[in-house]
């Protein structure tokens, strides 16, 4: 494909996801700045209940809510397919799944531990929102679906940001700084409604992803490292909230 059909794809691929959800964390950050009182006294919730006191119809919403945020995934799966290899060109595949597990499991563990402990210092010095990672009522389906939405954040967001993204900057001529930069820019800006805080930490995480990524070659490490940190986030929470002092609630 020539360069303008590439970029027009790449354009309207980000339109249909990650990219609209960068606007769309800007004007709700723009909403949290201009409201009053401070942004640790505000809430940013990620896996809200979407039909209160009617817990079959929530299991619907919240189904439906993960099933439909995958379709760009989809999307990518075949656009990479018009060129042969698909989703394997970027790594993400079944070939190497004990390596892919072992590496996620250690990225994990380190920028796990780190990343909350830079969240808990952003909110006390005023920066962030407090992060509310679920408020799903206490039924039986929570935690698949809380493990169910982490597995989906993550595929969603390697694939698109990390392995489509890359691989569409560089056949676009782009330097692989300049490539890792934007990588990490969109990262930080969709993760821009939980505040300042969320902006700066997630872009760090997408310096070092790209990085791996570019050792590795391959996206599997990461959406199982994404997907484990935010398992045990949302999970984590659902069991310790309101039992420990030190993990903040709304």
């Amino acid at each position: 494909m020539d360069r303008r059909t590439l970029r027009a794809e790449t354009l309207l691929v980000l339109a249909l996801s990650l990219g609209a959800s960068a606007v769309s964390a800007l004007i709700s950050f723009i909403g949290s700045v201009t409201r009053s009182g401070a942004l640790k006294h505000q809430a940013a919730t990620l896996n809200p209940s979407h039909a209160p006191g009617r817990p079959w119809l929530d299991l619907a919403w919240q189904l439906f809510g993960i099933a439909t945020a995958l379709v760009p995934v989809f999307l990518v799966a075949h656009l990479l397919l018009r060129e042969g290899p698909g989703l394997r060109v970027i790594g993400f595949d079944r070939s190497r799944p004990g390596s892919d597990l072992g590496r996620g499991a250690a990225v994990a563990a380190a920028i796990g531990g780190t990343g909350l402990f830079f969240y808990l210092a952003a909110r006390a010095a005023g920066a962030n929102l407090t992060v509310v990672p679920e408020s799903l009522p206490g039924v039986w389906w929570k935690i698949p679906v809380l493990i169910a939405s982490a597995v989906q954040n993550a595929v969603l967001e390697e694939v698109v940001v990390v392995g489509y993204q890359q691989r569409r900057l560089g056949q676009l001529g782009w330097t692989p700084t300049a490539a890792l930069v934007a990588s990490a820019l969109l990262r930080g800006s969709y993760h821009l409604y939980q505040g300042i805080g969320g902006l700066i930490g997630n872009m760090a995480m997408g310096v070092v992803f790209i990085l791996l990524y570019r050792r590795w070659g391959r996206v599997g490490p990461l959406v199982a490292a994404h997907a484990l940190i935010d398992v045990v986030a949302f999970v984590g929470y659902a069991l310790l909230a309101g039992k420990v002092g030190w993990l903040p609630t709304a």
